[in-house]
């Protein structure tokens, strides 16, 4: 293959490949017209991009609400850490419920 034909391939992430198998598991024909057509992967390369900026924009609206600030970081690192991976958690939760399985 040369340079001229070759066309990026995105891979699927985390959320695209979760999406997916609710996809599959509980909206078969959905997922099975979407696989025929050759538009599954696409689909789900989207689908992944966006679950993963509205997960950035949860933690960021959470980090804001509940003050955890760049001045945090600098003044008590690990209560920092240990508050941006619970609001990264809580956010998560939210991504799943409201946008994979939804």
């Amino acid at each position: 293959m040369n340079k001229q034909n070759y066309k990026e391939v995105s891979t699927i992430g985390r959320w695209g490949r979760m999406h997916g198998r609710y996809l599959k598991d509980n909206h078969p024909v959905r997922y099975t017209v979407l696989l025929l057509s050759g538009k599954l992967n696409g689909y789900l390369v989207e689908f992944d991009q966006q679950a993963k900026k509205q997960l950035e924009l949860i933690v960021q609206q959470m980090a804001e609400r509940e003050g955890v600030t760049e001045q945090l970081k600098l003044e008590n690192q690990m209560k920092w850490v240990a508050r941006m991976n619970n609001i990264q958690s809580r956010a998560a939760e939210i991504v799943n419920h409201d946008i994979i399985y939804n």
